[in-house]
Formats: structure tokens, C-alpha cells, sequence
């Protein structure tokens, strides 16, 4: 078997070079790209990322060691901090962290044409976001299940705390308002989507209580019983749609918009194992099974690729971005690479129910699932026509389209197939859809259901996007507390009912009025560059927690992702500033103006809060690895057996000295 698997691993670097020869036109060049050759080369690259660069974080990096008590364990209270079962964790994790990003942004960056934005992806997630999930993690793991912002501020400083703490909770509301805001689009007047949706919550508390109360420990069983159920649902919603019941689910958006801020408050107050945790892992069958089946679908099929590698928008103009290639098509594909809200699943609701710390390796893996998710969302844009997809993600009419050389062939055609008018949706949901539609429409016996498959891929993205909408506002709900708790000591127990209910009803009635308002679809463009300078953020942070585990000589791990990330992304809210106010110059109404100059001031806010919290960092840098400055760290260790734990240690080089007692 050691001989099969020392051969195996050079075959899947071999297949990998070949695939991505393919890719990249340096085989072939004249042809076409095949969107078989994209799936197997990135799914070549992420298993080899993890198999070997994975294992060189886990075992040399941060050392995970199963030995340390987790904070699952030692501060168990059955709602916050509890051990889950691995499997259910992983599918926790990556429900929670696979928003609309990985969907949405490779599809409009396929703007720039389909190689920019797959380098950006396989790469960017191997050695950028791959790396934040994990080091935040592990860093949260042993800090009893602290924050990214209180991190921050035990580690580096008060400056950096409060820096980070207010970047952090502005990018969360405003990535919960734009994720809702998507959900709400694909559910209104959508009463198969609503049912599907809504059976989901019913299901999860079965799981919930199946799984802890009624039988616990076994995930098989629960497992069948959940997929079993939602595939009934889902079939189920059309038939419902088609009622005299439709009515209970056919709801208008300002409707919709308080029912989904509901289902957030309901979901960040009761205990994670009745609700959040089930049901992200009920949704995350469906999302890795789309997934799957649209990437047996591409082998299956084997569909060229119409979109060109490049396009002439990579110098700007274009119609959905205006921007040029660097740095837009960076911070476009705002989930799919790096980004910083996965900090914030990694040290919110994850790393207190981690059960042994070789577990935390599915801050990992999940990431690379997620970009893989993000290469087929790729695919599925890059099959239709350009002058189609153009067509679909713009309001621009087939003369002006043609007359930039992308002439419109199928859209006629497409919208009769969906049974809906698809020209004219830009925001990228509608062309994924139509672009998933086609491939399943592909497969044997498939031909006359593309309407359903494109009903169903409306549905699949908003689930994808809702189970980000609980865990994200529970996260939310937890940097209230810990914000408020300076203020108000009783806010920092996040079992205090009072507190619970307080900081969750201010979190969804803050991305609950950006919705319902409608402000947030102005906003909306900053959000990929807000989330890009929190995953620097992250990395910053992450740099700092390596030199107080006496691992400065792996600082590159996160460093460099850190500079380039920080960089590029500087970069597009300088110019996203400038954007923003020049367009509010030009437009006419004072209301309209007003909200560009208000975006145009929170990039500017969010930039200069990174700037900050990276100069003080370099500042401690600088200190402890040239100036030889001691320093602390918050860590806490506790071993198998042993009663007491080390925190807030003395550290000075590499060697570590654990005072006896129990930490403050």
C-alpha cells in the first residue's frame, strides 16, 4: 500500500501540470478550453494542497496536538461549548462559511474571462484563505473560543482591538444585509422556494433533537432521515407551489425581508445544537451534492468553454465591472480565494465545538471546498455565449452588446427553456442558474426539465447563501457582547439572557433595516473589498499569534498572503473611493448622491482602520523579533489530566514558561 501511494501522488501531480497546460493554453492554445480540464485541475491541486501543505501546517505550523483539552471540553455549558461530532462540525463549518461569494463573484469576474479568476481561486485559496481559516481557528481553539477582535486586542494591542472590532462588526452587518438581500430576491413571489426553505427549519429541529436527545451519537441515522426529508421537500414545493396553498408561502419583500430577520434572531439565541448546527449540516448534503452532480455533469458532458481566457475588459470599461483587472477581479470573487468573514466562523461558532484539536484541520479543507465551489459557479458562466451571458447580467440592449464585438445568440431561446425572461438580471444568481440548468439539462433523460433544474438552482443558491445568514449573525451576536461586555460587564457572560436577546434583536435590526430600505444594493460593491481587508486583518493577526508560539521562522505562511491580499486590496478602495464619489458628482437626485458619499466615507473608514492596525503591528513586530522585547500571550493550554491551565505566560524567544495556577 506504501508503494501504491508513493506512486499515487506523482501520477496527481503529473495530471495536474497536464490540466492546468490545458488551462492556461499552453497545450493547445488555438482551441477552446474544455471545462472538463478546469475540474481536474483545480481538484488536483486541492488534494494535493492538502495532503501535504495542510499536514505541514498542522504538524510543524501550529503542531495540533490531541493531547490539549479543547474549550468544547473544559467550558461545556450544552449550548455554546459543546464537542460535536467531526463529520457535523465540517458540515457546520463549511455551511457557514459558503455564502454567496464563492457563487456569485466568479461569475461576474468571468467578466474579465475565465483565467483570471480560476488562477485567483485555486491559488489564492491554497496559500491565502485556506491559511487565515486555519491559523484563526487553531489561535481561537486555544484562547477558550475568543473573537477575532478580542484576539486582536490580547495579542497585539488595545489600538488593534479596537481597530479590528469596529472593522469587523461594520463587514458583518453589511455582509449579513447583502447575503439576506439575495436570499430575499430569489424567494419573493417564489412560493416553491419559500416551502423548500421553510421545511428545512421544521427538519433541522428533528435532526437537533434526534441527534442529541432521542439517539445521540448516531449521525448515519440522522443523516438519511435529513436527506431523506429534504429531497421530499424539495419535490414537495413544486406541487405546493402549484395549490391552493401557495398562498401561505407567496410572500412580498418587505415580507419576506422580516420573516428572514426573524429566522436570524430565532437561530443566534437558541442553543446551536437544536438548530444552527443540524440544520447547516442537513444543508450542506445539498450543497456538496449540487456540487458534485454539476461536476459529473461537466465530465460527463465535457462543455467547451465560450468565454475567452482574456477579454478586452481586463484594461476596464466593462459592462458589469468597471474597473480593470487588478485589483477588481481580487476583490470580485470576494469569498471564493480568502475572505475575512471565514475569521470570524473561526473564531465564533466553530472553535467552541471542536472536539480534539486535530479536528481543526476542517478550517482547511472547508476553504478548499468552498473555491471548488467557486470553480464550478466559474464553469457554469463560462458555458453560455458571451454575448449571453452579457446579455443577462447587464440591462444593455443586443445592438450595444453586439457593437462591443459580444453578439447576443441564445437568450430567446434560454428565457423559453427557463420559462422566465432572464435578459436584463445582472447580479450574477440568474446566470448561474441558467448556466447550471443547461449542464443538467445535458445529462441523459434531462432534456425536457431545464425549467425545473434552473427553479432548482434559484433554490440551491438561496440555501447556500441562508445557512451563512445564521452562523454569521450568531458571530455577530457574539462581538456585540464582547464589545458591550467593556462597557457593561454582565454583556461579556454570552449566556446571559438579557444580553442574548439584546445583542442579537441590535444585529438583525441593523442588516434587517439595510434590506428592508433598500440601501444595502448601493453598498453592496465596498463589501468585497471590506471582506478582503478583513482577511488581511486576520492574517495580521495570525502573523502575531505565530511569533508568540515561538514559530517565527514559518511568519512567511501568513506574511506574504497578508502583503499581497493587503495590497491589492488597498489598492481597490483607493479606487473604489474615487469611484464612488465621482459618481455622486454626477448623478442627479441629493438622496442618491448622499449614499454614494456614504459608501464612498466607508471604504475610506475600513481602509485606514487596516492601514492602522498593520503599522502597530509592525510596530510589536519589530520589538519582538529585532529588539528582543518580552512579551505575553493569552493562550491557554491544558493537557489531558491536569486540573490547572497556563494563560497570560511570559514569553521570551522560543522558550515558554507555565507558571502554576489557574489563568484570570
Amino acid at each position: 500500500m506504501e508503494r501504491v501511494m508513493k506512486l499515487f501522488w506523482p501520477l496527481v501531480a503529473v495530471l495536474c501540470a497536464v490540466a492546468f497546460g490545458f488551462v492556461t493554453g499552453a497545450f493547445n492554445p488555438g482551441e477552446k478550453v474544455n471545462g472538463l480540464w478546469l475540474v481536474v485541475a483545480a481538484a488536483c491541486f486541492y488534494v494535493l494542497a492538502f495532503r501535504f501543505y495542510g499536514r505541514f501546517l498542522a504538524c510543524r505550523v501550529v503542531e495540533l496536538n490531541n493531547e490539549r483539552v479543547t474549550p468544547a471540553h473544559r467550558l461545556y455549558d450544552g449550548i455554546n461549548f459543546y464537542p460535536a461530532n467531526k463529520y457535523v462540525l465540517a458540515g457546520h463549518h463549511f455551511a457557514a462559511i459558503a455564502g454567496a461569494g464563492p457563487l456569485l463573484g466568479p461569475v461576474l469576474a468571468a467578466q474579465f474571462g475565465y483565467l483570471p479568476g480560476f488562477l485567483w481561486l485555486v491559488i489564492g485559496a491554497v496559500l491565502a484563505g485556506a491559511v487565515q481559516d486555519f491559523i484563526i481557528l487553531v489561535a481561537s481553539i486555544r484562547r477558550n473560543g475568543r473573537s477575532l477582535p478580542e484576539i486582536a486586542r490580547d495579542e497585539v494591542g488595545v489600538i488593534t482591538g479596537m481597530a479590528t472590532a469596529v472593522a469587523v462588526l461594520f463587514i458583518v452587518v453589511v455582509a449579513l444585509a447583502g447575503l439576506g438581500l439575495a436570499v430575499v430576491n430569489a424567494l419573493y413571489r417564489n412560493a416553491w422556494g419559500t416551502f423548500t426553505i421553510a421545511m428545512t427549519i421544521p427538519i433541522a429541529f428533528l435532526m437537533g433533537f434526534y441527534l442529541q436527545k432521542f439517539r445521540p451519537g448516531r449521525v448515519g441515522e440522522v443523516s438519511v432521515l435529513g436527506v431523506t426529508l429534504l429531497i421530499i421537500a424539495v419535490m414537495a414545493g413544486r406541487a405546493v407551489a402549484q395549490s391552493d396553498f401557495a398562498g401561505w408561502f407567496y410572500f412580498e419583500r418587505q415580507t419576506l425581508v422580516w420573516l428572514l430577520a426573524g429566522y436570524g434572531f430565532v437561530a443566534s439565541v437558541l442553543p446551536a445544537w437544536m438548530l444552527l448546527v443540524p440544520r447547516d449540516y442537513l444543508s450542506t448534503f445539498m450543497k456538496v451534492g449540487v456540487v458534485a452532480l454539476l461536476a459529473i455533469g461537466v465530465i460527463v458532458l465535457a462543455p467547451p468553454i465560450e468565454m475567452p481566457a482574456l477579454t478586452q475588459f481586463i484594461h476596464g470599461g466593462g459592462p458589469i465591472i468597471p474597473g480593470t483587472m487588478f485589483p477588481f477581479v481580487f476583490i470580485t470573487i470576494a469569498c471564493g480565494a480568502i475572505s475575512g468573514f471565514h475569521s470570524l466562523v473561526s473564531s465564533g461558532t466553530t472553535p467552541k465545538m471542536i472536539e480534539r484539536e486535530s479536528h481543526a484541520i476542517v478550517g482547511y479543507g472547508a476553504m478548499l471546498m468552498e473555491s471548488f465551489v467557486g470553480v464550478m459557479a466559474l464553469i457554469a458562466a463560462g458555458v453560455l455565449i458571451p454575448g449571453d451571458y452579457l446579455a443577462i447580467n447587464t440591462i444593455l440592449s443586443s445592438d450595444a452588446l453586439g457593437a462591443m464585438g459580444f453578439s447576443v445568440g441564445r437568450i430567446q431561446e434560454l428565457s423559453r427553456l427557463v420559462e422566465v425572461d432572464v435578459s436584463g438580471r445582472p447580479g450574477g444568481a440568474v446566470s448561474l442558474a441558467v448556466g447550471m440548468a443547461s449542464i443538467f439539462a445535458g445529462l441523459p433523460g434531462m432534456a425536457n426539465l431545464m425549467a425545473y433544474w434552473y427553479q432548482f438552482a434559484l433554490l440551491f443558491e438561496a440555501l447556500f447563501i441562508l445557512t451563512t445568514i445564521d452562523a454569521g449573525t450568531r458571530v455577530a451576536r457574539y462581538l456585540v457582547q464582547e464589545m458591550g461586555g467593556r462597557l457593561y460587564l454582565p454583556l461579556l457572560r454570552i449566556n446571559w439572557w438579557p444580553g442574548v436577546i439584546a445583542s442579537s434583536a441590535a444585529v438583525v435590526g441593523a442588516w434587517g433595516y439595510l434590506i428592508h430600505t433598500g440601501s444595502i444594493s448601493t453598498i453592496w460593491p465596498m463589501f468585497g473589498a471590506a471582506n478582503q481587508l478583513l482577511g488581511t486583518l486576520a492574517l495580521c493577526v495570525g502573523t502575531t499569534v505565530l511569533i508568540k508560539m515561538g514559530k517565527a521562522r514559518y511568519l512567511w505562511v501568513t506574511a506574504v498572503p497578508m502583503l499581497f491580499v493587503g495590497a491589492i486590496t488597498l489598492t481597490g478602495s483607493y479606487e473604489l473611493f474615487y469611484l464612488f464619489v465621482g459618481k455622486a458628482a454626477s448623478v442627479g437626485g441629493p438622496g442618491q448622491a448622499l449614499s454614494l458619499y456614504v459608501d464612498a466615507a466607508l471604504v475610506g473608514i475600513v481602509a485606514l482602520l487596516a492601514v492602522i492596525v498593520l503599522m502597530d503591528s509592525a510596530r510589536w513586530w519589530y520589538g519582538y523579533l529585532v529588539q528582543g522585547t518580552p512579551y505575553t500571550t493569552s493562550e491557554v493550554l491544558v493537557y489531558s489530566g491536569e486540573a490547572s491551565v497556563a494563560g497570560s505566560r511570559p514569553i521570551v524567544g522560543d522558550g515558554i514558561n507555565i507558571p502554576p495556577g489557574r489563568c484570570c
